[in-house]
């Protein structure tokens, strides 16, 4: 049996930053065919002296244990963060923030990254850029 870290099963016990923000900036929905995990990622952006930066991201995770512990740690990595520096987040970042993940649930670190570079892809594409 695979055992998870205690940083994964405390984000899933008491995940972070769950919900859904109503005016999101970004939108960033990424599923896996392989588990049927959903996430679905918002994002808003807030302005300080001149860099764009992620002032609030919430997420809706349909999945597993790990989906969810991966989808409360990316929003903790992100909130903060500028734009520029959201997008090179990895999931490689996300399994080592989480102290590991077993190799079978690698790939939801996948949709943690994913949804935020989507997110932030829907957030220029609806006009946004990050200066």
């Amino acid at each position: 049996m695979n055992s998870y870290s205690e940083k994964v099963m405390e984000n899933f016990k008491h995940p972070k930053n769950v919900g859904k923000i109503k005016d999101a900036d970004g939108i960033g929905k990424v599923g896996n065919s392989q588990c049927g995990d959903i996430l679905t990622l918002y994002i808003k952006i807030g302005k300080k002296k001149d860099k764009k930066y992620i002032k609030d991201i919430k997420f809706n995770t349909l999945g597993c244990a790990a989906a969810i512990a991966v989808s409360s740690m990316i929003t903790q990595m992100a909130k903060g963060k500028t734009v520029e520096d959201a997008r090179k987040i990895t999931n490689q970042d996300i399994v080592k923030e989480l102290k590991g993940l077993p190799p079978v649930k690698h790939h939801c670190s996948l949709l943690g990254a994913e949804a935020l570079h989507e997110a932030i892809k829907d957030y220029e594409k609806k006009g946004g850029k990050d200066e």
